[in-house]
């Protein structure tokens, strides 16, 4: 019989196979570009939301004040009690397509005085002149954008004699 010895050498201290070390590095380094090409895509499609909505109310915003603006210029309580609702009124066109804004009707304030008394109009003989208090709300719309805002406006219409006495 013989016996036959079989030297197994093992590699302890020599060079590791780096054959598939390139493969994970290259896909490593594909997932953090992509990570942060995400992230600026993101960043950027947040900052054009952010930009459009702002734009979007501040249009919404000057079709309110334009509202009031012909609120002020053209309030006749006579006329204002009689109509429901005015349809929405656009802004001129070509300025500012897609922008509205609509009044409401009159109406008496819930709190605080019916009457505010006005200086300087008392004729005399007990008589009292003041201003009767309305609250009128103006929405202002942009359809480009799908905004809106709403104001609240307090008006006092009058002179009117605002005194108890009778004659």
């Amino acid at each position: 019989m013989r016996i036959e010895r079989k030297t197994v050498v093992l590699n302890c201290g020599g060079r590791k196979s780096e054959k598939g070390f390139a493969l994970v590095a290259a896909i490593l380094a594909c997932l953090i570009l992509l990570a942060l090409a995400m992230l600026v895509i993101q960043l950027s499609t947040q900052d054009l939301r952010i930009s459009a909505r702002t734009v979007g109310e501040k249009k919404s915003m000057t079709a309110a004040e334009t509202g009031i603006h012909n609120l002020i210029q053209n309030f006749d309580l006579q006329i204002c009690l009689h109509l429901r609702l005015q349809a929405p009124s656009p802004l001129m066109p070509s300025n500012a397509p897609g922008d509205f804004y609509t009044i409401s009707n009159p109406y008496l304030p819930a709190t605080g005085p019916a009457f505010l008394p006005l200086a300087g109009f008392s004729i005399g003989g007990g008589q009292s002149w003041g201003q009767r208090r309305y609250n009128v709300d103006v929405t202002g719309t942009n359809n480009t954008y799908g905004t809106r805002a709403d104001i609240g406006v307090g008006l006092g219409y009058g002179p009117i004699e605002i005194s108890t006495m009778s004659r």
